[in-house]
């Protein structure tokens, strides 16, 4: 064999040896991230729930069932249902205060770890609106139905209807038409919306947000609760948020979603809270006139919560512990 040709033959054997040892190694390295990235996927997470004011009952349901391994949004949906179904709790659900018409209308959205995302708006005579929007999500190929279509989407799907006025809610808006005077008080009831977050076992992101809305409210109000984005926002591989108070002020600045991308370039979920508070007060003069508050977890568990006045409390589920925890405030 001329030397040429046995040192092409060589070079182009020990190329190809070469390759293969490289292949090989490559194959390996891929091996070991995939089996890496599966073992962090498939990781238990320590569940965490938290919702807007201090609604114990309800945020200690959906811990329970996120220690026990339920989804997030089957989670959030159950908890949230403890107040939709609380009489006495004039800003959610059944008992809720009417509109100036004397009409119970309600609003929820939903939104799971996937990004899909379900909305009702001004619903009436159903009491679990939470659930509708997640019916809304999964059995139907549109974000939101309102009014009559959604009460009468309900009801062929076996929600029962029923007359959401109480005794007591008829009462107070019978006085109430005495003076018809409209002012929200701070921090009171007419406001009061739960929003809930979970993060289950499997580090999915999931949240509900139901209300009443405004007590007296003009007929066909909405207001940021039903609204993906504004009310309640979730993007999995960040975090999520949701809001309660003024719903007309949440919306100008998206506030959820803002929290959210927040998070995403660096915050952590005290500091959006707190940025997305500030947007608020820097542009809005009358802001000591109205509240909005905001709630935020991240991937990691972490959690915030932040609002203009004082007064407002966030219940915080971890490790079996459902605590109160004070908000700080814009406004001392």
């Amino acid at each position: 064999m001329k030397r040429r040709n046995f040192i092409t033959k060589t070079s182009i054997n020990t190329l190809a040896f070469g390759l293969g040892i490289h292949s090989l190694a490559q194959a390996g390295t891929a091996k070991n991230s995939a089996e890496k990235l599966k073992k962090k996927n498939t990781t238990a997470t320590t569940p965490v729930a938290i919702c807007t004011w201090q609604f114990t009952e309800a945020n200690a349901t959906a811990g329970a069932l996120l220690d026990q391994g339920i989804p997030a949004l089957d989670a959030v949906i159950k908890g949230v249902a403890v107040e939709e179904e609380n009489i006495k709790n004039t800003t959610v659900g059944k008992g809720g205060s009417p509109d100036r018409e004397g009409n119970v209308t309600l609003d929820a959205c939903v939104m799971d770890h996937t990004g899909n995302c379900g909305s009702v708006m001004c619903v009436e005579n159903i009491t679990n609106v939470a659930a509708l929007a997640k019916k809304v999500m999964e059995d139907t190929p549109h974000v939101i139905l309102a009014g009559k279509g959604a009460e009468e989407f309900a009801v062929k799907n076996g929600f029962t209807a029923e007359n959401l006025l109480t005794e007591e809610s008829e009462k107070a808006y019978k006085e109430w038409l005495k003076t018809s005077k409209y002012k929200p008080i701070i921090n009171i009831e007419n406001h009061d919306t739960i929003g809930m977050l979970g993060l289950d076992k499997n580090g999915n992101i999931s949240g509900a947000c139901t209300t009443s809305g405004l007590a007296y409210k003009m007929k066909g109000r909405v207001g940021d609760s039903p609204v993906i984005g504004s009310g309640l926002f979730i993007d999995n591989t960040i975090g999520g948020a949701a809001a309660t108070g003024m719903g007309e002020e949440v919306i100008k600045t998206v506030g959820s979603f803002l929290i959210v991308e927040l998070m995403r370039n660096g915050m952590s979920p005290q500091e959006a809270c707190e940025e997305a508070v500030r947007r608020i007060v820097t542009t809005n003069p009358n802001h000591t006139n109205f509240q909005v508050a905001y709630i935020a977890i991240n991937k990691q568990g972490e959690t915030g919560c932040y609002c203009i006045h004082p007064g407002f409390k966030m219940m915080k589920y971890a490790n079996g512990k459902n605590t109160p925890v004070v908000s700080g405030s814009h406004l001392k």
